[in-house]
């Protein structure tokens, strides 16, 4: 699923914020966390596209926003804290914007959910960053036939 190919990209990030070069991220732990490699692979290839059209991972600490969005009583009902928190990380990581996280929220408000957790924003997040989110430049990412992922 996409969605453990975001957790994979939200490791990866967060070791580029921690100054560590793409080529020297361990991924042995991912592996002993159950990931294959093709989901090892295809979150490397999404964060090297990124990185090969230019886009900024990992912007410098003066230009980031520390600013959040401020759930409504309606959402506050309907979105779980720590899906809330997952997507605030996402976006203090820069793999979503500003617009994205009011995009997914819309979205969660729009679908009518009662109440909706950390595996359902996941998705949502997933959704938007594979599907047509790709920047300028970058290739979309395919699997081959014999590649699956769970």
């Amino acid at each position: 699923m996409q969605e453990r190919i975001v957790e994979i990209i939200v490791y990866l990030v967060n070791e580029l914020n921690s100054n560590k070069q793409l080529s020297d991220v361990d991924v042995t732990s991912l592996t002993r966390d159950g990931y294959t490699q093709t989901e090892i692979s295809t979150a490397f290839s999404w964060v090297f596209e990124r990185i090969s059209a230019g886009q900024a991972l990992v912007p410098p600490s003066e230009s980031r926003n520390d600013s959040h969005r401020i759930l409504n009583n309606a959402e506050i009902m309907v979105i779980d804290p720590e899906a809330y928190g997952y997507l605030l990380q996402c976006r203090q990581l820069s793999l979503l914007t500003n617009n994205d996280i009011e995009t997914i929220i819309e979205r969660i408000m729009a679908a009518g959910f009662s109440r909706i957790g950390l595996p359902e924003v996941k998705s949502f997040v997933a959704g938007l960053l594979f599907d047509g989110q790709s920047s300028p430049g970058a290739s979309h990412i395919s699997l081959g036939n014999n590649d699956s992922i769970h």
